[in-house]
């Protein structure tokens, strides 16, 4: 007697499709080999922008309920026998301080340096010695990276007479055109007969990845006339906005590029941010989900460094700055790479990468020769670049 004809009941596209959008990456990479169907489907950039507005609806909902850790540290070094290239880590950052690497990912080019960070995706930079700037967009976790049209720096100098300070750049997700963008901020100085006049020359660019392009933006701020300096290399993204720390005739103000309609502004910063300590370094962060200015200052009673923090407690007002911490001193200070979700302050000192928390202890990471680090509450993927448009190259480790 013969076995009855199993009959199973087709299962509708969208619902497919709304299945597959809550899977993760790993996952979704090797069911591209089900069925042409599925290729298709998970390739799509509708699948792929939905696939990511999925993930960061589950970030959102998952920081106020995770109670195992303090969030997620990334960071590049390289590796001790110098055999590879650098490496990409991401570790989570335990409750009891200590880090557990979850990932690490080899760099697929070299010479290149992370310059900024968002929603899973890293913009890497490198400045040639014939006057190219190549960027490229790099997606670790679907090993795929995208490499720009190069910039030509030499084509902005005119006569000889301009030479480049600085490059700055800020990667940022767009969420009302689902799209990434990069601003790109270079600085230049006049120089006659080896000496440099005090004239400051920018020039703006933004790129968004749907189009594939660049193009020139206007930096234009109310109150303020061109020339004015950018402050540093380090791009803040939060509110909807980038910002970086410029300077103005002997006034020192935040830069704000608004992501959705593509316009500049100024931001004060706080009066007499040193607290009258002599100011080593300052910085813009992230503090608490807050923008924040981070102050690193001489104290010269306990001959080393403190640290200041100031939060902006109503977004883009002024009198909203308050000055909530003051970090210890400490003895030595090379770099600042942000805050965690807890309020400590990640850096670089001649004990390698640490953190301090607002209660002055002091936390060292046995990490060596960290080149780069940043930090993320939760370690989101996305599978932006999978549909291999645009000369999208794929690697393997």
């Amino acid at each position: 007697m013969s076995r009855p004809t199993e009959k199973r009941l087709p299962v509708p596209d969208d619902v497919v499709f709304d299945i597959l959008t809550w899977l993760p990456v790993k996952s979704l990479i090797r069911f591209r080999c089900v069925s042409k169907s599925w290729y298709s489907t998970i390739t799509n950039p509708i699948f792929i922008t939905t696939h990511l507005n999925h993930n960061k609806a589950k970030e959102s909902l998952s920081i106020d309920d995770n109670n195992n850790n303090n969030g997620y540290l990334l960071y590049t070094h390289v590796p001790k026998d110098f055999s590879s290239r650098h490496e990409l880590c991401t570790a989570v950052y335990n409750s009891d301080h200590t880090l557990t690497q979850i990932s690490a990912f080899q760099i697929p080019f070299s010479g290149f340096n992370v310059a900024s960070f968002c929603n899973g995706m890293f913009c890497l930079d490198c400045l040639t010695d014939h006057g190219d700037h190549i960027i490229c967009l790099w997606n670790p976790s679907i090993r795929k990276f995208k490499t720009l049209a190069p910039f030509r720096l030499i084509d902005y100098v005119d006569s000889g007479t301009l030479r480049l300070e600085s490059v700055t750049l800020g990667l940022a997700y767009n969420s009302q055109n689902n799209d990434f963008k990069i601003l790109r901020l270079a600085c230049f100085y006049d120089i006659i007969e080896k000496f440099v006049i005090n004239r400051f020359r920018i020039e703006a660019e933004i790129y968004t990845s749907s189009t594939d392009s660049w193009r020139k933006v206007e930096i234009s701020v109310e109150s303020l006339s061109r020339p004015i300096f950018i402050l540093g290399k380090r791009c803040v993204f939060v509110n909807g906005a980038l910002h970086i720390i410029a300077y103005f005739q002997g006034y020192e103000f935040i830069l704000s590029f608004d992501v959705d309609d593509e316009r500049f502004h100024e931001i004060k910063l706080p009066q007499n941010y040193s607290r009258g300590f002599n100011v080593e370094f300052r910085q813009l962060g992230v503090y608490k989900g807050l923008l924040a200015l981070i102050v690193f200052c001489h104290d010269p009673a306990n001959r080393g460094y403190i640290c200041l923090i100031w939060e902006m407690k109503e977004y883009g007002l002024a009198e909203s700055w308050t000055w909530t911490k003051k970090c210890i001193t400490m003895n030595s200070f090379y770099s600042c790479y942000g805050c965690t979700d807890n309020g400590e302050i990640l850096m670089k000192n001649a004990n390698g990468l640490v953190s301090f928390d607002p209660e002055n202890h002091q936390n060292i990471f046995t990490i060596e020769d960290a080149r780069w680090a940043d930090y993320t509450a939760n370690s989101m993927e996305s599978l932006v670049l999978l549909d291999g448009g645009n000369s999208v190259s794929e690697y393997k480790d």
